[in-house]
């Protein structure tokens, strides 16, 4: 969530020079796949997700030197901000693949950044929608050796912010709308294969009162609507798991987006809306989850912060390897 309601595009160096669209539902859509043989994922793994605010900015401020410390061996990313071209270097170590915006230059683009050594399977851009499919909001990528027998597939998901009374509202209902079916399809697909997903990013909802701190504020604000939170409870009651929740019941937050207006982050007046939504054979394997809030204003580099998730494992059969 920013204060703008669409968030901006950005690129990854090389990783995708074709960007391919949805090939279950599009019949043009293009469909890229790794090297044949190539090395599978660890089967634990260690996933995080963040809205960089603008990938240039980001890689100023912070981002990068981020990046050549954490523990994560997948990275989704949110909200971009720039051309392919534009997307600055990145640490050794690391490979990416990248959906723009194709309408608007500066707008939103999701990526995913995992290690050396980790080739897709398959990369696909968009979930079948002829309004979305090219702005840069959806990414998934199948991964190899982890999840079920079948693997992972893990996705990068920038979903649109409103704004209540105006376009922008509609068209975020009208992403809702398409979007619960597809999420339904790939679960069932999912099941029937024996892999696992896992949707990561900034949904831009806050789910319950637990979720954001001042919600009696917010009741009528895009983000906290009626409609918006029953449409995330049906994804929960329908295939997934909110992990993070899972991980910390009970609680309010763990936030991962403050307001750079006022005092918001000091005061930790935040949105929890940052999500790993996944299936439950993989939930049930994460057992650690935290938000890696800065220590202070001063060092973020970005509103949001990474919300990272450790997922164990799996024995043969789907169960967690013992810790």
């Amino acid at each position: 969530m920013t204060g703008t309601s669409d968030r901006v595009t950005d690129a990854l160096p090389g990783a995708l020079t074709e960007s391919a669209t949805h090939p279950d539902k599009n019949p043009d859509s293009r469909e890229v796949r790794g090297v044949s043989g190539a090395p599978a994922v660890a089967p634990g793994v260690v996933v995080s997700t963040v809205n960089v605010n603008g990938i240039r900015a980001a890689a100023r401020k912070g981002l990068l030197d981020w990046l050549r410390g954490t523990e994560a061996d997948v990275v989704c990313l949110q909200e971009c901000r720039a051309l392919p071209e534009e997307f600055p270097e990145l640490p050794a170590g690391w490979r990416s693949y990248y959906a723009p915006c194709g309408g608007a230059k500066g707008r939103n683009g999701v990526g995913v950044l995992v290690r050396d050594g980790v080739e897709p399977e398959a990369v696909r851009v968009g979930y079948g929608s002829a309004e979305f499919d090219d702005s840069g909001r959806y990414l998934e990528l199948d991964l190899p050796g982890l999840g079920g027998a079948g693997g992972l597939t893990i996705a990068s998901l920038y979903l649109p912010n409103g704004t209540v009374g105006t376009p922008k509202q509609d068209e975020k209902d009208r992403f809702l709308a398409e979007f619960a079916p597809y999420l339904a399809e790939r679960a069932e697909k999912a099941a029937a294969e024996d892999r696992e997903v896992l949707v990561c990013g900034d949904w831009n909802i806050a789910h319950t009162e637990a979720d954001i701190r001042n919600w009696r504020g917010n009741v009528r604000n895009s983000g906290f609507l009626p409609h918006e939170r029953e449409w995330l409870a049906g994804v929960f009651d329908n295939g997934y798991t909110d992990v993070v929740r899972a991980l910390h019941p009970g609680v309010d937050g763990p936030y991962s987006w403050w307001s750079y207006r006022g005092r918001a982050f000091d005061n930790n007046t935040g949105w929890r809306i940052d999500y790993h939504v996944a299936t439950p054979g993989l939930a049930r394997r994460a057992t650690t989850a935290r938000v890696e809030r800065a220590a202070e204003h001063a060092l973020r580099w970005s509103d949001h912060a990474p919300v990272t998730v450790y997922y164990t494992p799996a024995r043969a059969g789907g169960a967690p390897a013992a810790v």
